[in-house]
């Protein structure tokens, strides 16, 4: 009689390399195996080998590759979910050996959109260093897509950010509003004129977020842009609200920008306000957070601090015109 074939899914978790994991995420978060090599600072071969042995390992096609065309399969977007989760409860293991104190310690991991100006963040930040010194703090700038997923891989304590789509793992409590504007630099043919109209911005060079789309989250701003029929060649881009600025103010085209960042940058004469001037569009600010991650004393205590300033601050305070 023929024994039976051993089931190998019941050696699975005793068999598998967990960086192929680790992987198949990068590669996912990537959209391709080159740019996963470079973030992981692999070679490419290396990386599609790691792909092929995950799919032999699990018997299973996770992500579909043709000239042209990357599409992750059902079964590598259930494994892509689960890995999310693996990933973030391995990252938080240090948090959970470490032992409670007293005191209020540890590190708060705050990932952030490029040049969050808002008096209220920095109030609360002021406020629970002085209640908690020993607390520390790290902060990241990244894109708000990155900021989402490290949050959602629990690699960042919270995030704030733009949001496009609310994920519905994560929770989020707006922060604050801030509306922008059109803008040029002092070597603008537009800079200084004024009673300017919106026909007289047609056909120029403009520069943007990479979110300025119809189709992301600075939907508002590139309507506004179209509105204006602001048509001519985009000849820069940047997720980096610190460069789209630089690039407005030496020339290189018009932009938008918030109106509470650039009105110190007006008064020094480095930047212009252009059409329209009114009803400016506005975007929302968003505080994330993973209810699942297991928070330290300090992450907890400082979360509860932001959470609770927005719960009793009037959304009309936190309009930043």
């Amino acid at each position: 009689m023929t024994e039976p074939r051993p089931d190998r899914t019941a050696r699975l978790p005793f068999d598998l390399d967990w960086n192929l994991l680790r992987t198949f995420l990068v590669i996912v978060e990537e959209r391709g195996i080159t740019a996963a090599a470079e973030r992981l600072n692999l070679k490419q071969p290396t990386v599609s080998n790691a792909l092929r042995r995950l799919e032999e390992r699990l018997e299973r096609k996770l992500i579909e590759r043709k000239p042209g065309r990357f599409e992750v399969t059902p079964e590598g977007e259930m494994l892509h979910h689960e890995a999310v989760e693996i990933f973030g409860t391995v990252s938080r293991l240090p948090v959970l050996l470490r032992r409670t104190a007293e005191e209020v310690v540890g590190q708060v991991n705050i990932a952030l959109a490029s040049h969050v100006v808002s008096p209220h963040l920095d109030a609360v930040l002021a406020e629970f260093h002085q209640r908690h010194p020993r607390a520390t703090f790290s902060m990241e700038v990244s894109t708000s897509l990155n900021v989402v997923t490290a949050v959602s891989q629990k690699r960042a304590s919270f995030g704030i950010c733009l949001v496009h789509q609310m994920l519905p793992t994560l929770q989020y409590a707006r922060l604050f509003r801030e509306y922008f504007g059109l803008y040029c630099g002092p070597r603008h043919r537009l800079f200084g004129k004024k009673d300017l109209e919106m026909a007289d911005l047609r056909g120029e060079t403009f520069v943007s977020f990479q979110t300025d789309r119809l189709t992301d989250a600075l939907r508002p701003v590139a309507m506004m842009r179209a509105s204006a029929h602001i048509d001519g060649r985009m000849v820069a881009t940047s997720s980096s609200l610190e460069e789209v600025r630089r690039m407005i103010v030496c020339g290189l085209g018009i932009g938008s920008l918030p109106l509470h960042i650039a009105r110190t940058d007006e008064a020094n004469g480095l930047l212009w306000r252009l059409p329209p001037y009114h009803d400016p569009p506005a975007i929302d600010i968003y505080l994330t957070w993973n209810p699942r991650a297991h928070f330290n004393r300090a992450e907890a205590g400082m979360l509860a601090m932001l959470r609770n300033m927005i719960d009793t601050t009037p959304m009309a305070a936190r309009d930043y015109f």
